[in-house]
């Protein structure tokens, strides 16, 4: 008689998919980084958005609505092809929340056709095991889940009492990593609830990581001193993970301006559903060129423009793509003129 697997456990299978994904990946990673480190021509890491619209609505979020439509998957592959022609390494899928897209399991099987390296960052709430299974077919290679609190509140529906279920299916079934996020500063009420989401993480075996969030304008609240000792300890706890590179975040924690060269529009592109390159998620609007528009010449500037947001950014992936080019030349250009937009989030600073 077959005996029940314990729910949450995964099977022998499972865990052999998943470490032989892992050190194929983990592969992928070193020479993507070699290939960054030996050149500056290329993009590292790109966000793209196939679908702003999202389920929730936390309070602090700036980058979802209720309305948007799905991009049209040949669209989404035609922007993929001009990425993986600039020489991108890896893809990242957000939104709004990219599970809503109909056609995301062909979206992530084309960044894996291309060669690139597939993630997704989702709010989780449209898992289970199917949708689990089929991104294991797809190729998906990092999944990312921010939690925001113990239990939902007027801020965030993303809490663990909400997810729990879903990371326990995860951690049964997915063949890909997981990371889970919690988070601290603007909007969150108990802090201790980091703690708590950070030791649920590693028991069911994915990685933990902490983040700092903003408040809805995309602005840098620092942490209480409470919330201080939270983040340290986090960052303690996942030291086995890609947080030991979130050294930056020791500064953001305190409220201590930052010293490094943000990269971004050159090393790391944020393409917006409407196939526009921007800074990042929180300068959204700048330079705003259409991706097919964006030439080398363009990507070679930015690399060298210098970022008045940058000493208070709070956006983790676009520091952790700047520590490849830190040790490089200084940045000497500023941004251009802002053409007058519809947007006002934009927030470059001198």
């Amino acid at each position: 008689m077959a005996v029940a697997r314990q729910r949450g456990r995964a099977s022998a299978e499972t865990l052999r998919r998943r470490r032989l994904r892992f050190y194929k990946t983990r592969a992928r990673e070193l020479r993507a980084i070699a290939k960054a480190l030996a050149s500056t021509h290329h993009p590292f890491l790109a966000h793209i958005i196939p679908m702003r619209r999202c389920n929730l609505d936390c309070t602090y979020c700036n980058e979802f609505d209720d309305t948007s439509k799905p991009v049209p998957l040949a669209e989404v592959k035609k922007r993929l092809d001009i990425l993986a022609g600039m020489g991108t390494s890896i893809i990242t899928i957000s939104g709004g929340e990219p599970l809503l897209h109909p056609d995301l399991d062909e979206v992530i099987r084309h960044i894996r056709k291309r060669d690139m390296i597939a993630g997704l960052i989702t709010n989780g709430f449209f898992l289970n095991k199917e949708r689990i299974e089929r991104l294991n077919d797809a190729g998906l290679e990092h999944l990312q889940i921010s939690i925001d609190n113990a239990t939902p509140d007027e801020v965030s529906k993303k809490s663990l009492k909400s997810l729990d279920g879903r990371l326990e299916m995860l951690s049964e079934w997915a063949e890909f990593q997981v990371n889970i996020n919690s988070v601290l500063g603007s909007g969150v009420k108990n802090s201790e609830d980091a703690l708590t989401i950070a030791h649920r993480a590693l028991e069911l075996g994915f990685t933990s990581t902490v983040g700092i969030i903003h408040d809805h304008d995309g602005q840098l609240k620092p942490l209480a001193p409470r919330d201080q000792e939270i983040f340290e300890e986090i960052m303690t706890l996942g030291k086995r993970s890609f947080s030991r590179f979130n050294q930056f975040q020791h500064n953001v924690a305190r409220g201590k301006e930052h010293d490094w060269k943000c990269r971004a529009g050159a090393r790391y592109l944020y393409i917006c559903e409407d196939g526009l390159v921007h800074w990042c998620s929180q300068q959204r609007g700048y330079p705003g060129v259409p991706l097919e528009q964006y030439t080398a010449e363009m990507r070679e500037r930015e690399f060298v423009t210098h970022k008045g947001c940058a000493p208070r950014c709070t956006v983790s992936c676009v520091q952790q793509v700047g520590i490849l080019d830190n040790w490089r030349g200084e940045q000497t250009l500023e941004p251009q003129p802002v053409q007058p937009r519809t947007t006002d989030l934009v927030q470059i600073s001198k």
